[in-house]
């Protein structure tokens, strides 16, 4: 998903001037190709991301449209302040990039897992807070947020992903993306663990049981009128997500139906609380670690519906 970042950024970047990339000593191997095309709009501040939002807040008022580009939580949590105050209540156009999101550090400890983001980017007045589920995803979503004023918060993966859409996104997938149809349940993902969801809708489709799925790549503003009508009629829905249970996909999914009043029952896959300390493994085995991987969560949704 990096890749797929920083290629859309200079794409955008050669049509539009007032493009600017900053990152906080990050991105090597990545930022590069940016840094040489574009040097004057270029800047690494060094290690002080409280003084990366404030650089990127003060050209934004200054009329540039600015992406900063960081690991998952230092973007967010070490400089929150910052872009609650200088970014968030001007409605400056800086659009945080975090890669690394989830469990993709997973190796190196809970000071790189990235699971408390959108909770803390959705709180934010005016941030929009979007995660691609792949390359096709993360470039459409790129594009976009170049081109809308205001503040946005993207996160990544790292590199390498799969690519789950057969072709290029022709919009940006503000509604949620349809992904295969069937009658019993209904999955909605969001973010890079899209290939846990459909690889967990085939293994449920192999048991007969008729999934329809969902990517939700856009969590703020949510498209609640498309979620409402994709789950019409469903007695159960699935939220799934690399993050914490509190304050993501499914504290986003669940004031929706408590509103509508309906019965359908929400099956939450997500990050338990505290389940993750003391607990150091690959992204893979943090999934399975914590049961939202493919095979928990097709064995959860068999288990609800009884089959």
């Amino acid at each position: 998903m990096r890749t797929a970042f920083i290629e859309t950024l200079i794409e955008a970047a050669r049509r539009d001037d007032d493009i600017f990339l900053l990152n906080a000593d990050l991105g090597f191997s990545v930022l590069e190709p940016f840094a040489a095309e574009f040097p004057d709009r270029y800047v690494n501040v060094g290690v002080s991301e409280q003084n990366l939002i404030g650089v990127a807040a003060g050209l934004a008022l200054s009329g540039f449209k600015v992406f900063v580009y960081s690991i998952g939580n230092f973007p967010t949590q070490r400089c929150l302040e910052q872009i609650r105050v200088d970014v968030c209540y001007h409605q400056a156009h800086v659009v945080v990039a975090a890669v690394g999101g989830g469990f993709s550090y997973g190796a190196q400890g809970y000071t790189h897992h990235a699971i408390e983001d959108f909770a803390v980017m959705r709180a934010l007045p005016g941030m929009r807070v979007m995660a691609p589920g792949d390359p096709h995803e993360t470039r459409a979503l790129t594009r976009h947020l170049a081109e809308i004023p205001g503040p946005g918060y993207i996160r990544l993966g790292r590199a390498g992903e799969p690519v789950v859409h057969a072709a290029p996104l022709a919009v940006p997938p503000i509604a949620p993306i349809h992904m295969r149809e069937g009658d019993d349940v209904v999955l909605l993902s969001t973010g890079g663990i899209l290939t846990e969801a459909v690889a967990a809708a085939d293994r449920l489709a192999e048991g007969g049981i008729g999934v329809r799925l969902l990517s939700v790549p856009v969590l703020k503003p949510l498209d609640a009128a498309a979620v409402l009508d994709a789950i019409s009629g469903f007695a159960l829905v699935a939220t799934i997500e690399e993050h914490s249970e509190i304050g993501g996909l499914r504290d986003t999914i669940a004031p929706l139906l408590a509103m509508r009043g309906t019965r359908t029952r929400l099956l939450p896959f997500a990050v338990g609380d505290g389940a993750t300390r003391g607990v150091i493994l690959s992204q893979e085995a943090m999934r399975a670690h914590c049961g939202i991987d493919a095979a928990s969560i097709a064995a959860g949704i068999r288990a609800a519906l009884g089959a």
